[in-house]
């Protein structure tokens, strides 16, 4: 992800936390995401609890349909 895609994510980060929590939600995950940061080289989400590897694959898909990245970028 470019920084610049990276800061624009960021700064709607309110409305894809609560859209990446009711994703895990309505798939009764129990792992929520607090908040999303920008660093050097992409973002970083942070979560209640460790995440396991679908908890990821749903936020990843998430980003990558918001901010329409192929797959190679992630």
């Amino acid at each position: 992800m470019s920084f610049d895609n990276a800061n624009n994510f960021v700064k709607k980060s309110s409305i894809h936390v609560a859209n990446i929590n009711r994703a895990l939600k309505n798939i009764k995950l129990d792992v929520r995401a607090n908040f999303i940061q920008v660093e050097n080289n992409g973002i970083i989400i942070s979560t209640n609890k460790v995440a396991d590897s679908l908890d990821l694959q749903i936020i990843k898909n998430y980003i990558k349909s918001t901010c329409s990245i192929k797959a190679d970028q992630m």
